[in-house]
């Protein structure tokens, strides 16, 4: 008889410890990885990567961060890209409170934050239904970093007295369904999470809901990398500018992205570290 391959017989793929009881309690840390740039972490969200033992990590995180983890903890890639998923997230939930129950430090890492479009949400319930200890440790969201880099406040008095945050895809594909007159009103700034490749329907949603074609327009890929491409455009040119880029990208809607500038130089965040520091001092 042949052997049933269905869904429910993947997980058997994940290689968890077996046997003795843990001899501590394991842990779950839901950890904001930052935009990219290993400087942007939070010194606990440092703290908890080297503690490690198993780091669960997204496709969006950088080779520097996963280089702080421990030399021997088990690093396990649960990319997502578009159509193409290396793990389910039912998957994902098991196996964090499989290596928890073995008694390890298991590091959810995401990039941005946890709970900005991470589904750190849904992992924190998992672990909740397992009875498995999970703490979460907030990081910068790639908004924050778009607009800080570009020079474009996403609040701003007199021309942004609201940010909203939504994402550019429904949770079945396809267009997503926002609330588009809302987002349309002026004197607010609007950042759209994976919205690059629904550039254009987004735009035609939002001038047809009232958006003037003219109000200001920033796309940032790659947001705080070295790597970081900015294109500063109106709402009616968004789609045509979307199409040079491949992402990961953010765009953003508002009268405050007037201030955002075009694409500068390489080296877009400063070296803060103690090491330029010392360089600069042996010139001097």
């Amino acid at each position: 008889m042949p052997q049933r391959r269905d869904s429910a017989m993947r997980p058997k793929r994940l290689v968890v410890l077996g046997g003795r009881p843990p001899a501590r309690a394991g842990v779950v840390w839901l950890v904001g990885a930052g935009p990219g740039d290993p400087e942007l972490l939070t010194l606990k969200a440092l703290k908890a990567l080297q503690s490690a033992d198993v780091v669960v990590h997204d496709g969006l995180v950088t080779a520097a961060i996963l280089d702080l983890a421990p030399p021997a903890a088990r690093r396990i890639s649960v990319a997502k890209r578009k159509s193409r998923h290396s793990y389910s997230q039912d998957e994902i939930n098991r196996m964090l409170t499989a290596f928890a129950r073995e008694g390890l430090t298991v590091v959810r890492l995401k990039g941005g934050d946890p709970f900005i479009f991470g589904r750190g949400g849904e992992e924190l319930e998992a672990c909740r239904a397992a009875g498995v200890e999970c703490r979460v440790i907030p990081g910068v969201t790639a908004a924050l970093a778009a607009g800080a880099s570009a020079g474009a406040p996403l609040t701003h008095r007199g021309s942004a007295q609201a940010v909203t945050f939504v994402t550019g895809h429904a949770a079945k594909g396809g267009e997503p369904d926002l609330d588009w007159a809302a987002l349309a009103r002026p004197n607010q700034t609007v950042v759209i999470y994976m919205g690059l490749s629904m550039a254009a329907p987004i735009a035609a949603r939002l001038m047809a809901a009232g958006g003037a074609s003219s109000t200001p327009a920033l796309i940032v890929e790659n947001a705080s990398r070295a790597d970081e491409r900015r294109v500063v455009t109106t709402l009616a040119g968004l789609a045509e500018a979307a199409a040079a880029l491949s992402g990961p990208a953010l765009l953003i809607v508002g009268e405050a992205m007037a201030m955002a500038q075009d694409l500068m130089p390489a080296g877009v965040w400063p070296d803060l570290s103690m090491d330029s520091r010392l360089r600069g001092n042996e010139r001097s």
